[in-house]
């Protein structure tokens, strides 16, 4: 298992351009081994049974490529300190529900930003199609790798090396779409994977921070380390996991100043995301205190996007400027972000 390599003080142009042609070898050699054994008709199962949050222990008869790679990588980095893990799940058990909204307002968004790693989202329908879907597999994974029980059956390492695979399953598809342009990157690239773990991580606080919750840097530290430890086991490189508040702060600057841009693939999927939160979140609504019109609740959250991310960026994603304050969070914090999931 290799050792933690030390972040740079700063994270380069030089340094971060070659992770944007490095998908993640080991998965990307199961992907490989199946279509050479079946041809890529042998994907279609596998991606159904991958995408299916109640499938959460591997059939021995599946194949040996597969098993191989499920034994192989289901041991924590040596430099996870599962105290510090145990204190970051507390801390989003604490805060669950303010951390759905961020996730879903903010970090989701915020991913759409990068205009090239939008593109394998865009080109493979995988949210603008069937979005309430594809939250609903974020949720049951979300919270899955935040319960200290499945971390004791690990069943948490299980679904992310799920989501590792799915990652692996979409490069593939991708590249064989006669599609994609090698100018954005390789698709699911470590530079882009990065950015993702830092939504779940650096961005997830600062959102926190913008709702008023008070955090000791401890606990914020804490945090950023657990799902620096899922990063790792989602095949994330040791040199782009950022090693305290600072590198992140860091990391993510340097990504979006690389990356981020107005882009159709990024405004397409917020606009899917938008709606597919404002449907649930009506239904919800109605339910608790009478009927809600779906234009009203999505404008208030496109108001709360506006509020995370700022009119810059909400302009980039072609969010609405919703006639209603930019912070409503006493009715917006009922919605469920995730369907089936108390958010």
């Amino acid at each position: 298992m290799p050792t933690l390599i030390k972040p740079p003080g700063s994270f380069t142009d030089e340094l971060l351009q070659p992770y944007r042609q490095q998908g993640d070898v080991p998965a990307d050699a199961v992907i490989m081994a199946i279509v050479e054994a079946k041809g890529h008709e042998g994907l279609r199962p596998l991606m159904n049974w991958l995408a299916d949050p109640e499938a959460v222990s591997f059939d021995s008869q599946g194949p040996q490529v597969l098993r191989d790679f499920f034994e192989t990588y289901t041991d924590l980095p040596t430099w996870a300190d599962t105290r510090q893990m145990a204190k970051g799940m507390t801390f989003f058990q604490k805060h669950a529900q303010q951390i759905a909204l961020v996730l879903g307002c903010f970090s989701l968004p915020y991913c759409y930003l990068g205009a090239n790693g939008a593109q394998v989202l865009w080109l493979t329908e995988r949210i603008k199609n069937d979005t309430a879907r594809r939250l609903h597999e974020t949720g049951e994974w979300i919270f899955s790798v935040n319960d200290p029980r499945e971390w004791n059956t690990k069943t948490a390492i299980f679904r992310t090396l799920k989501v590792r695979l799915i990652h692996a399953a979409v490069r593939w598809f991708s590249l064989h779409s006669g599609r994609w342009q090698m100018v954005w990157g390789y698709p699911v690239n470590q530079e882009d994977m990065a950015g993702t773990n830092l939504a779940f991580s650096y961005i997830v606080l600062r959102g926190l921070r913008k709702l008023g919750i008070v955090a000791s840097e401890a606990e914020e530290e804490a945090y950023l380390h657990h799902i620096n430890v899922i990063g790792f086991l989602n095949g994330v490189s040791d040199e782009l996991i950022p090693q305290n508040l600072r590198q992140a702060y860091l990391l993510d600057r340097a990504i979006a100043r690389r990356q981020f841009a107005v882009s159709e693939a990024g405004q397409g999927l917020t606009r899917a995301l938008l709606d597919a939160i404002a449907k649930q979140g009506s239904l919800a609504l109605a339910s608790q205190s009478g009927s809600q019109r779906p234009e009203a609740v999505r404008n208030l959250i496109a108001g709360e996007m506006r509020f995370f991310l700022g009119d810059h960026y909400a302009d980039w994603l072609g969010i609405p400027d919703a006639p209603v304050e930019k912070r409503l969070a006493g009715l917006v914090g009922r919605l469920p972000i995730f369907p089936n999931k108390k958010s």
